[in-house]
């Protein structure tokens, strides 16, 4: 599952070596805003080095590399692509060119390299009012793309809008986002909440982007990963709520009922499918999720 996704900056030893004890599904390691122009280098042996050595047990490998429309983008793949991580980040992704062009040269890196065609994944980072008007194209511009990401502070300095914590002015592009996403069989995952002290607001946020249908959200700060693996974990009544969805269809089959009701509502196809998301999630968790159909 990748219901949270934390942010460590590339140049900061103390905090990469502990990446897999911070509770995060995934953790991306930043070689981009992070990093000023003259750590660059130093970060991307510091990442390279931590990958290598660190094994980083039960967490996803991201890596945000550097955008296209800089010198170093090349530089980040040929260093990180032969390592094998889970995904590259590619940041201020516009159109399904620059994801075209970011495939093309992670394919010839594991050509190289003796790779499996596709063994390094794709989560581009929507930042930009022309990337989120393209996400869909973005979305489904390869195999490779595994998820995409919205970043709402770049994205609000492009709009000429103030970023706030109820995030008004970025409603229209995570809809957007679920949408794109949901239309090209991948993940979506939110934006950070960007007040680290503010333990209701990343509960309150998060629920939000939930509810929009987002897979999970990131975090800039390692105290809000808990309350997002939470908010993006299902409940026990979610669970045994999916278990009696289930068992009211393994009874109805057994009596011969074309249609089956629980609780005073008929069990539709969209139920039945939640129900199944539950369950699979459930099952991920470790919470228990077989289905007795």
């Amino acid at each position: 599952m990748r219901r949270s996704m934390l942010f460590l900056p590339g140049n900061t030893p103390n905090m990469i070596i502990n990446g897999d004890a911070l509770g995060a599904d995934s953790i991306i390691l930043d070689l981009e805003d992070a990093v000023s122009p003259d750590e660059k280098d130093a970060a991307r042996l510091l990442v390279r080095s931590a990958i290598e050595r660190m094994g980083f047990s039960g967490v996803e490998i991201t890596v945000r590399i550097n955008s296209i429309d800089t010198d170093y983008w090349r530089d980040d793949l040929e260093a990180i692509v032969p390592l094998k991580p889970d995904l590259i980040m590619p940041p201020k992704a516009s159109c399904a060119e620059d994801i075209k062009k970011v495939d093309s040269y992670i394919s010839s890196i594991e050509e190289r390299c003796g790779m499996p065609q596709g063994s390094v994944r794709l989560i581009p980072l929507i930042e930009t009012a022309l990337g989120v008007e393209n996400a869909y194209a973005i979305a489904s511009a390869c195999p490779r793309v595994a998820a995409i990401f919205l970043g709402g502070e770049d994205l609000t300095a492009d709009l000429r809008c103030k970023r706030t914590k109820g995030g008004n002015e970025i409603d229209y592009a995570r809809k957007r986002l679920v949408v794109a996403a949901r239309a090209a069989g991948v993940d979506a995952v939110d934006t950070p909440f960007t007040d680290v002290n503010d333990d209701e607001g990343i509960a309150v946020d998060a629920e939000y982007a939930k509810s929009l249908g987002f897979t999970g959200k990131s975090a800039i700060a390692p105290r809000h990963v808990k309350v997002i693996n939470s908010v993006f974990s299902p409940t026990q009544k979610d669970i045994d709520y999916a278990r009696m969805v289930f068992e009211a269809i393994r009874i109805g089959k057994e009596q011969g009922k074309g249609a089956v009701s629980l609780l005073g509502k008929m069990i539709d196809k969209p139920i039945v499918e939640r129900a199944r998301q539950t369950l699979e999630a459930a099952r991920q968790l470790g919470l228990g999720g077989d289905i007795d159909e």
